[in-house]
């Protein structure tokens, strides 16, 4: 017996969807991941965002030169809805915690709202080079 490993854990009261493999597991978590897509529609931020990509999206293939800017206009555009709902997922379980204001609670969703500040500046920033290299 080799003492040197980590005993192994106890899996008898793991969650009963970690026992799901291959199509099974991939069915549940795209019905976990739609879920969390319908969650983040309840949020206005993450409908306003969604509906900017409605246009920004198909935009970005007509602006970008090459598939590598279209990448970029794009993938800009998801790394805001990305950090939506990030933040909307930080400050769930902040909330789920309780009401009561505390400064680590606090600082959670003040960097959750940083993380979609920078996103917002960059996709920003993407798209104005964009158009200036297009037009200007």
């Amino acid at each position: 017996m080799n003492h040197n490993l980590p005993p192994t854990p106890d899996t008898s009261f793991d969650n009963p969807h970690k026992q799901r493999h291959g199509l099974a597991r991939l069915w549940h978590a795209l019905r976990h991941s739609l879920a969390g897509l319908r969650a983040g529609w309840a949020e206005k931020a993450f409908r306003l965002e969604a509906v900017l990509a409605l246009v920004l999206l198909p935009l970005s293939c007509w602006l970008g030169r090459g598939w590598v800017e279209v990448a970029l206009l794009a993938g800009s555009v998801v790394a805001v809805m990305v950090a939506e709902l990030l933040n909307t997922a930080v400050e769930s379980a902040v909330d789920r915690v309780g009401p009561q204001w505390h400064a680590l609670s606090k600082r959670a969703k003040d960097l959750g709202s940083a993380a979609v500040l920078l996103a917002l500046l960059f996709c920003g920033a993407v798209w104005v080079a964009a158009l200036v290299a297009r037009f200007g």
